[in-house]
């Protein structure tokens, strides 16, 4: 799929060139959120290549091969970068291309870069490798290092007027944000669980894992024996649909662009939590993923309305 050729972005070359880096970050790493942005205007394309770049950088941190104390300081020293750029202390012969498109990009748009320190706080707590006992400690976590991407994303992407939705549903769109952010979240825990359990990490509450006979965790291409991990993933699918559910309430309030950008990438993940559905123990032999031809139809999807309408036509049931 192609990038859509827009207008002039009014920005200098400096800045031109910190995007650039910033949406060479994401082509290479991005995989799935890479679909979604591509449907995306020039101006908040780069955007959000912008956030991506620096939430990349702090999540590279956290996953890498450092020590702990190093992790902290180098966290600290990312989080002194932000108080900067939100300072308005980042010029843009600075030397840092990731700071000067950011930083362009927050004077472009009303982001709220307090979430970046959300994220933050959430990857400092992998760093201390903290276990979660229920869903709602869980879900603290997931708020920081999703549900603030998503209230970041939803700066850029604006709402607009005259959706037919009520105005106070309107006022809930970071919230329906933040969900939608958890959703996609827990998708990838549910993903990811072999390879976590591989970091040393485990992110599942340790309330649901007991209660499905998986406390020992997974260390293998098999269930632990004597568990219910079938039953134990379909648990948390039907938490994840929930928040997707509620998350998808934001579509009709974005622009057609945006909300595809928003359909396409909830929509792959939406696609993983289905076939993570029908084959649970998949996850345990490596990466669930979708092929490139599946991602391009969500794309398409996406673009053509069809889960915003959706979304507004079961709205408007309710309120009837």
């Amino acid at each position: 799929m192609s990038p859509t050729v827009e207008g002039p972005t009014h920005a200098s070359a400096p800045v031109q060139a910190a995007y650039s880096y910033c949406e060479a970050v994401t082509g290479s790493q991005a995989r799935n959120f890479a679909y979604g942005i591509r449907l995306l205007p020039t101006d908040k394309r780069q955007a959000m290549s912008a956030l991506y770049a620096f939430s990349r950088r702090v999540d590279d941190i956290g996953d890498g091969t450092l020590a702990p104390e190093a992790k902290f300081v180098r966290l600290e020293e990312t989080r002194a970068l932000l108080g900067r750029i939100l300072a308005e202390e980042v010029d843009e012969d600075d030397t840092d291309p990731v700071a000067v498109a950011l930083a362009h990009a927050a004077r472009r748009f009303p982001i709220p870069l307090g979430g970046l320190d959300e994220l933050i706080d959430g990857v400092l707590m992998d760093v201390r490798g903290e276990t979660y006992e229920t869903w709602d400690d869980l879900r603290t976590y997931c708020r920081c290092v999703a549900g603030a991407i998503g209230r970041l994303s939803l700066g850029v992407f604006g709402t607009v007027n005259g959706s037919g939705l009520a105005a106070a549903d309107a006022a809930r769109a970071a919230e329906y944000a933040d969900t939608l952010g958890l959703a996609l979240q827990l998708t990838n825990i549910l993903r990811d669980v072999r390879e976590d359990a591989g970091n040393g990490r485990t992110y599942l509450p340790a309330e649901d894992l007991a209660k499905f006979g998986c406390s020992e965790g997974f260390h293998s291409d098999r269930a632990p024996a004597g568990s219910d991990f079938a039953g134990l993933v379909h648990h948390e699918v039907r938490r994840a649909r929930a928040l997707f559910a509620e998350g998808y309430r934001l579509l009709p309030m974005l622009d057609r662009r945006s909300g595809a950008c928003v359909a396409a990438m909830a929509g792959i993940y939406r696609r993983l939590l289905d076939r993570i559905e029908r084959e649970p123990e998949a996850v345990l032999r490596g990466r669930v993923s979708l092929p490139p031809h599946e991602k391009a139809y969500v794309a398409v999807r996406g673009l053509s309305g069809l889960d915003a309408r959706t979304v507004s036509r079961q709205a408007t049931r309710r309120r009837g």
